[in-house]
């Protein structure tokens, strides 16, 4: 059990933090829509790839962030500036017109690096896994050490593949003529973006 604690503290603390509506899951469902389930899946991986060493990097460094509070403020000032740029982005692009037209379909290889692009810049896991992880030394021995950061990093990674699966499965039989969320998913993208903001520059400045 003393390896599986590490692998189930992942997988749960992946489900909890990627249930609600997010940035990631709702690009994974617009791509599900507009080109398909396969592209959909490349994309996945890509997200997948990069939350894995989002979470061995916070695990790593969880006690150094937790002990520097200038460390801590430097990554929410950077999360800040990027979720407010992309907020702007997804709010003014949802109030333009849609337009019908036919749109040249993007490789698997460029859905692939746009998951891991999307996953990167998505910085507010980092502080959440560190969170995470300093919750579970405290309360359950955990170490900051191999093997029991590359399974809680694991964990989190197939928790959040797995809450990924669940958001394409039940939008698989809808269009987007069918579903408020796919039909307003910028706005949707927008909203959680900006309320992230919100949170971030009230942490920051309070």
């Amino acid at each position: 059990m003393l390896y599986v604690y590490p692998f189930l503290v992942g997988l749960f603390a992946s489900i909890v933090g990627t249930a609600l509506p997010g940035l990631l899951n709702a690009t994974i469902v617009k791509i599900a829509a507009n080109e398909g389930r396969k592209k959909a899946y490349i994309f996945t991986s890509g997200v997948l790839l990069v939350i894995f060493f989002q979470t061995y990097l916070a695990v790593n460094f969880a006690r150094l962030i937790d002990k520097s509070e200038v460390a801590s403020e430097i990554i929410q000032e950077i999360g800040l500036a990027i979720f407010t740029i992309l907020t702007l982005y997804f709010l003014i692009f949802a109030r333009r017109p849609k337009k019908v037209k036919i749109k040249k379909e993007k490789s698997g290889k460029r859905r692939f690096f746009y998951g891991m692009f999307l996953a990167t810049i998505n910085m507010f896991p980092i502080p959440y896994y560190v969170f995470v992880s300093i919750t579970a030394d405290q309360y359950m021995n955990f170490e900051f050490r191999n093997p029991f950061t590359s399974l809680i990093s694991l964990g989190v990674t197939l928790g959040s593949g797995f809450v990924f699966l669940m958001y394409l499965n039940y939008f698989k039989n809808k269009s987007m003529e069918e579903s408020f969320i796919l039909k307003n998913i910028n706005f949707i993208i927008g909203s959680i973006t900006g309320f992230i903001s919100i949170f971030t520059a009230f942490k920051i400045f309070n």
